[in-house]
């Protein structure tokens, strides 16, 4: 009985040395090694260890996490719009079956670029309002919006206010997939929120944006965002601006996996032109091109599928005049390779209309260089100053048509309706993208002339113009 008694204890003890040894070894691989390489499979593995030991690298400590988010928090604003209060919106046959005003309010997030009150956000956030409101560490001011481009879902905001918290701006550009980030903003109305995540991707499109010439070249990132996020800030561990925080992937409306983030690079280039100038300084190449595709590589021959196939040139455009063809396969712009159209729409954003630079691409299997001298939406090279005219009484806003929509259209002029909500127009059941060409047999060419005859005209109304469809459009109106 003594025997066994002994022999048992000399296994327990030993089995105890065993697993100690074991475990001592075990914890030493795992503190030099990243997590997934210690443990394969382990990406199902969810425990807080793990997180705290072995997955951030040395130099990026989990301590950065809180200096990261000390340092953006302050510069993170809440944003509410509010809409449907303007009575001048609204016609006798609204108020008629009970749908007259009735105040909205939306909310978003923002971010702080300057020290005397310019923010950043995304056009959707402050789409429509009548009065935005930024709330900033408990107060609150009115917003004047600067600015707005569907293209990119960025919007500038002003408040009167000094010495604010300024974000310190990083760049997108050398912006690794792996890296850690983190996403500030103000998910369902709850302030002064921060989750972490890593860059999952670069250059996404997701097919999203309106505008004429949307541009997507998103940051794809895990870092958790929610309803309320959108305009705020992604950044980097060292608490510097590298995205703004615009959509999420999901079937729900709420967080599943992955968010996405417009670059800081583009942003920035485009809330500045919004400062400026009022309007963004969009370079175009005048030409369409699509993704390369395996079928279409293989039905043109193509041995690549980096790059962008063009599948239009534009009369009298940059591309035509650098000797660009239809079919041409694009593969680098200026210094940068080109991967795929969200690569080609990034590289072009960079650049300012009249500027110069070499495009390589590919023509019957061989590889050739032209000089592209980029142009404006006019056809010209200069800084562009477009006319808009926004009316609350017509429901619109109203701009003249660019080189691009007269060539597709196949028109010398026109004034588009965008922007629409209840009003005027919409009563006479014009639509978002209408081109009025004539009103009253008169051409309709400049937006402010439009947009003040239309408000002030009674008779019978004549309209002529073309429907976003490509269709013609011609109907009178009695107007009182």
């Amino acid at each position: 009985m003594n025997s066994l008694f002994k022999n048992t204890a000399i296994s327990f003890l030993s089995g105890l040395a065993g697993a100690a040894l074991w475990t001592n070894l075990n914890f030493t691989e795992v503190e030099n090694k990243p997590i997934a390489n210690s443990f394969p499979g382990s990406e199902n593995i969810s425990l807080a260890s793990e997180f705290n030991t072995s997955s951030i690298a040395p130099d990026r400590q989990p301590d950065s996490f809180a200096e990261a988010s000390e340092k953006s928090t302050q510069s993170v604003v809440f944003i509410k719009n509010f809409s449907g209060t303007d009575p001048r919106r609204y016609s006798m046959f609204d108020y008629f079956f009970g749908s007259g005003p009735s105040q909205q309010v939306s909310s978003g997030s923002g971010v702080i670029i300057s020290e005397d009150g310019y923010i950043i956000t995304n056009n959707h956030v402050i789409d429509r309002a009548e009065t935005i409101e930024v709330i900033h560490q408990k107060k609150t001011y009115k917003a004047r919006l600067v600015g707005t481009d569907k293209n990119t879902d960025i919007a500038v905001l002003k408040i009167d206010a000094e010495n604010l918290p300024a974000i310190k701006r990083g760049s997108s550009r050398n912006l690794r997939i792996g890296e850690w980030v983190l996403a500030v903003g103000n998910p369902f109305n709850l302030t002064s929120t921060v989750t972490a995540g890593i860059v999952s991707a670069k250059e996404r499109q997701i097919n999203i944006l309106g505008g004429d010439f949307p541009l997507e070249s998103f940051i794809q990132t895990d870092a958790p965002i929610n309803p309320g996020n959108s305009g705020g800030a992604l950044v980097n561990v060292d608490g510097e601006l590298i995205g703004i925080n615009t959509a999420i992937l999901s079937r729900t409306g709420s967080y599943t996996g992955y968010g996405f983030a417009v670059p800081v690079d583009i942003a920035m280039k485009v809330s500045n032109d919004l400062i400026q100038y009022g309007e963004v300084q969009k370079a175009i190449p005048g030409i369409e091109a699509v993704e390369i595709t395996p079928e279409l590589a293989e039905e043109m021959g193509i041995k690549t599928l980096d790059g962008v196939i063009i599948t239009h040139v534009l009369r009298d455009g940059a591309a035509e005049s650098a000797g660009l063809q239809r079919s041409d396969v694009i593969i680098q712009l200026g210094n940068q390779e080109i991967s795929g159209m969200g690569s080609f729409e990034e590289a072009l954003s960079y650049y300012y209309p009249g500027e110069e630079l070499p495009i390589t691409f590919i023509r019957n299997g061989s590889e050739k260089t032209a000089q592209l001298k980029l142009q404006n939406l006019e056809g010209g090279v200069g800084i562009l100053k477009r006319e808009y005219y926004s009316s609350a009484l017509l429901g619109a806003k109203l701009e003249a048509i660019n080189t691009i929509e007269k060539d597709k259209m196949g028109l010398d002029y026109g004034i588009k309706i965008t922007g629409m909500t209840r009003g005027y127009l919409r009563d006479l059941g014009l639509r978002e993208g209408f081109i009025l060409t004539h009103i009253n047999r008169e051409p309709a060419r400049d937006p402010k002339l439009v947009g003040k005859y239309l408000e002030e005209y009674s008779g019978k109304l004549l309209l002529e113009g073309v429907a976003s469809s490509g269709q013609p459009f011609m109907q009178s109106y009695n107007v009182r």
